[in-house]
């Protein structure tokens, strides 16, 4: 289905990231990790759909998403980080692959974090604890770590940091079998997403590990 919503609020969380609300539009329904597409109602971006996920939970009032914005794409991504409250956006879906299958490792690469947000947010609401599941929550740098501080904060929940880049404070870690093996084994449950090679990286060291249930969806 198609729905037209309009921006309320749009406030920045990282160096690139943005957090934008919108109102809900009647009779649009989901689950929490599927995706819509978003189209600019904007002339020269009306028919450049690109897909995003909601972080909010299905009964709740607004449509909220966290998106990262690449200037130097130049592409739609550079103009939602330009929208201003009262900004109108087609949307469609929902779609998508990911959905909560129970307690788990979830594996996440910058924006792929996306999907999982609203996973995470579920779980907690229904059961209160996240207690059995693992973040393992890969950045650039740390300075693009999206809500840290949120994320340590859900109860039950074991974080896990990790950079590319040298920095004070968060470990330079590259996601590999090895570094990995301290929190997978088989018969794990792991949720994964973020950019192409990483993914690429991930799944072929958790399924050396002996992980068979991986839980994915594309970036």
């Amino acid at each position: 289905m198609t729905f037209r919503i309009k921006l309320e609020h749009i406030t920045p969380v990282t160096r690139d990231t943005y957090h934008l609300v919108f109102d809900r539009p009647e009779g649009f329904d989901f689950s929490p990790g599927q995706g819509v597409e978003l189209h600019l109602l904007k002339d020269g971006w009306k028919d450049k759909g690109r897909p995003f996920t909601p972080i909010t939970l299905p009964d709740e009032s607004t449509l909220e998403f966290v998106i990262k914005s690449y200037p130097d794409h130049h592409g739609v991504t550079e103009q939602v980080a330009k929208m201003e409250p009262g900004d109108e956006v087609e949307m469609t879906g929902p779609f998508g692959a990911i959905e909560d299958k129970g307690p788990g490792v979830f594996i996440a690469g910058g924006a792929g974090i996306t999907p999982m947000i609203a996973i995470l947010r579920k779980r907690l609401h229904d059961h209160a604890t996240l207690a059995g599941s693992t973040l393992i929550f890969a950045n650039k740098t740390k300075s693009d770590i999206i809500w840290h501080d949120w994320f340590d904060s859900m109860e039950g929940l074991k974080t896990v940091f990790v950079v590319d880049e040298p920095n004070e404070g968060v470990l330079q870690q590259r996601l590999d079998k090895e570094y990995l093996r301290q929190f997978v084994a088989p018969g794990s449950r792991c949720y994964l997403c973020g950019p192409p090679p990483m993914m690429d990286a991930v799944r072929t060291a958790l399924h050396d590990l002996g992980v068979t249930e991986i839980i994915e969806e594309a970036f």
